[in-house]
């Protein structure tokens, strides 16, 4: 079961957070489930920064250190920490505590920032915030041993989506048949799936339906004031620039590789009617084991090449 600490109800409207060693930033206050919808109500109210603002506001706080640019680029980003962190609700933890640990992220990310690299910053800070989320639920989750290998943790945030996917019962073992593809897809021992699920068996998840008052629109359950169906523009924007990013780093780690690599290799899995080895093998006028011997070897200094780019760009989760 997750432990949960009491939420800690701040009486200001905002509250100063740390940013560099010598400024701080006010974004605003969330303390506890009963002020969330205010809080939700709120961040709206801060605009959605042009690619030239957000450029501008990046330089000043690189090169001087202004903490209100940082302010500015923090509370324009608060709606998406706010959409990631919904995405987390279900580990059983209060939500305002996931979006506060969400923004700590996107300060974290805020403050590594470097606008001259080309992508929006909405694109980088995901990463800080995703990371800084998922730590916290680890931490969280008593059950969960604090030791946890990259796999490990791969399968506690992918098993409940690779379940329903799977039609598999939330609260019952899984089939014998589920533990091997969902093992099989994640490359864990299938034993650590069958231990995974029932300790998130044992956890449970939090209700959608604590009561709630907001404001003037009376009470309800929480479920009635919990996501806009609209699609929001910095996550749309994140995404689409994340794929271009992720592009972009593909093309760059081919260059580690020779021609007859790339070639094969394009060919066997970036395309959408891969060749066979048969095909391949004719080509080049060697054996078909020859031919996958070569994919192998280039896809895994494809991998290697990709995580020394995500490094350098100070991706987390990435590589």
């Amino acid at each position: 079961m997750p432990s949960r600490g009491p939420a800690s109800e701040v009486d200001e409207r905002k509250v100063r957070v740390r940013v560099s060693n010598t400024r701080s930033l006010s974004v605003p206050a969330l303390g506890g489930e009963q002020s969330l919808n205010r809080y939700l109500s709120e961040i709206k109210k801060y605009p959605v920064l042009t690619q030239e603002q957000e450029y501008m506001l990046a330089k000043r706080y690189e090169e001087h250190e202004d903490s209100e640019a940082a302010a500015q680029l923090v509370t324009s980003h608060l709606r998406l920490v706010a959409k990631i962190a919904m995405g987390y609700r279900g580990y059983g933890l209060p939500v305002s505590d996931l979006i506060s640990e969400g923004n700590v992220g996107l300060m974290q990310g805020v403050k590594k920032f470097e606008a001259d690299r080309g992508f929006r910053l909405a694109t980088y800070a995901m990463w800080w915030i995703k990371a800084s989320i998922q730590e916290y639920i680890l931490r969280s989750w008593s059950l969960v041993k604090m030791g946890t290998t990259a796999a490990q943790k791969k399968l506690f945030f992918n098993l409940r989506r690779m379940k329903k996917n799977l039609d598999a019962y939330e609260d019952t073992d899984l089939h014998p048949d589920d533990v091997q593809k969902i093992a099989t897809d994640l490359g864990v021992p299938e034993q650590e799936v069958v231990n995974m699920n029932r300790r998130m068996m044992m956890g449970g998840d939090g209700s959608l339906n604590v009561p709630m008052r907001n404001g003037e629109e009376g009470s309800g359950e929480w479920q009635d004031w919990l996501t806009d169906d609209r699609p929001l523009q910095d996550e749309t924007v994140a995404n689409a620039e994340e794929a271009q990013v992720r592009h972009e780093m593909l093309g760059e780690a081919m260059e580690a590789l020779n021609e007859r690599e790339q070639h094969i290799l394009t060919e066997r899995r970036l395309t959408e009617n891969p060749q066979t080895l048969e095909e391949l093998s004719q080509v080049y006028n060697v054996s078909r084991e020859r031919i996958r011997q070569i994919e192998v070897r280039a896809f895994e200094k494809l991998q290697k090449a990709m995580k020394a780019i995500a490094g350098e760009r100070l991706l987390p989760g990435v590589a």
